[in-house]
């Protein structure tokens, strides 16, 4: 059997971020409707920033019609700041604040903060051991963001956390972006997804969605690129790759 090629990108575009909030939250919910009809615990991935806050908050408004029960809904996040566990900062926090808790999620799994781990080492030791003992060995969704520099989840252009192999989760030191301590799922950990979302909003992240789309590219400078999904060899079904964006976001494609 020949070996499938790689998946080609879906572009979505919707005219305004509310638009965007609100097609992707209601795709996610159609989805996980579907996994559970057909018996499945689906397992998803979150990301923070403006445009997810957005998406979770009609994630709230839309599920009580959608018949997702997130009891068994396993929460996965792609990173997180390593800060206090009350800090604003913290992606769990804002996603728990904006929609987690509201409709009833119980399986979410936390990345440590400083109050649960005494680096971003042992942090990311400790998630990747939850991986292991409550995953499946990958996401049904897996939502990502990608910065105006063209990172995603805390791995930064050019940084050595970047290049990490052979582990599920790696602790960021000096990122670019404040707060300077992380930890971030590695491209082995997030290639491990039958849906891959990027999400992006704004006149600010076009250059960088522009460089992750562009036919050549290097994941070095833009780490976009180094997200694929599950490698399709062996003739294997290629992962679904969907740019979810607005107009200013997809301006320069």
């Amino acid at each position: 059997m020949n070996a499938a090629g790689p998946t080609t990108p879906r572009i979505e575009v919707q005219p305004s971020p509310e638009a965007l909030a609100t097609a992707v939250a209601g795709e996610l919910l159609a989805r996980l409707a579907d996994l559970q009809a057909a018996g499945q615990v689906p397992q998803i991935g979150l990301t923070g920033g403006t445009i997810a806050e957005a998406v979770h908050r009609e994630i709230a408004r839309l599920s009580p019609a959608s018949g997702v029960d997130w009891g068994t809904v396993v929460v996965w996040f792609g990173d997180e700041r390593f800060v206090a566990p009350d800090s604003p900062d913290r992606n769990a926090g804002q996603a728990r604040a904006a929609f987690l808790d509201a409709v009833g999620a119980t399986q979410v799994h936390e990345m440590a903060s400083t109050a649960t781990a005494s680096s971003v080492e042992d942090g990311a030791a400790a998630y990747a051991d939850l991986v292991r003992a409550h995953g499946t060995g990958g996401f049904d969704v897996l939502m990502l963001g990608i910065g105006p520099d063209g990172h995603v989840a805390s791995l930064f252009p050019g940084h050595p956390a970047a290049a990490t192999t052979g582990a599920v989760a790696v602790g960021v030191h000096d990122s670019p972006k404040p707060p300077p301590d992380r930890i971030s799922l590695t491209f082995e950990c997030l290639n491990r997804a039958d849906t891959v979302w990027f999400l992006a909003s704004g006149d600010g992240k076009a250059e960088a969605v522009a460089r992750a789309l562009a036919p050549e590219g290097s994941v070095t400078e833009t780490p976009a690129r180094g997200v694929t999904g599950r490698d399709p060899s062996g003739g294997t079904a290629a992962t679904e790759i969907t740019w979810w964006l607005d107009t200013t976001a997809a301006s320069a494609l």
